[in-house]
């Protein structure tokens, strides 16, 4: 059973209906028990990050969180990536979950606007199981800020006008910037493959 973690602030339906076109049994919640027990966690976020961690702690699953996701696979979408990281500097200073290393800043990419909109191809840096070795991979971005982390910590990036860490893995954790509910068979493909898991 896949878990996507409603802390209202998530893009729930759309994930939801990825994971059934691809046959995964899935729940949306907002209980930590029912967190606990699932076999993988999915992490969606739509909007603000400080409002985001607000919303979650109100729902008093940050520490579930935490607590869970060194014992099983987790996955942040979007927004729900950006707050793996240690903070973020959307709004002010803001903490994050602290499950990756780094921060989340402002993008700067040269010429090109924010947010970033469109598709965009994977560059692999390094072996990840949600990816292949496939060249000419494309996914689906919206958004105005980007992780900065280490490059051990990024599985693959996309060019914008800057080096944009699209999916980050750090053991368990799994954070994808793009929103793989959106981004064709490439984006279901890395579902099922975290699904796999």
């Amino acid at each position: 059973m896949t878990v996507i973690i409603d802390y209202g602030a998530g893009n729930l339906f759309s994930v939801k209906n990825a994971l059934e076109h691809i046959g995964v049994q899935n729940e949306i919640s907002s209980d930590p028990e029912r967190i606990k027990v699932a076999d993988r966690l999915i992490l969606p976020g739509v909007g603000a990050f400080p409002d985001a961690m607000r919303m979650l702690d109100k729902a008093n699953l940050t520490s579930v969180i935490k607590e869970q996701a060194g014992k099983k696979p987790l996955m942040g979408i979007c927004l729900g990536m950006q707050m793996l990281f240690d903070k973020s500097s959307e709004f002010g200073l803001t903490d994050g979950l602290g499950l990756i290393p780094g921060s989340v800043e402002l993008m700067k990419p040269e010429g090109l606007p924010i947010p970033h909109i469109g598709w965009n191809e994977l560059e692999k840096n390094g072996s990840c199981p949600l990816l292949t070795e496939d060249k000419g991979e494309y996914v689906y971005f919206v958004h105005s800020f980007a992780a900065v982390t280490d490059s051990r910590y990024v599985a693959a990036y996309c060019d914008y006008g800057m080096k944009v860490p699209a999916l980050v893995q750090n053991g368990l954790v799994f954070g994808c910037q793009f929103h793989p509910e959106k981004s064709g068979e490439i984006g279901l493909d890395i579902l099922r493959r975290f699904n796999s898991l």
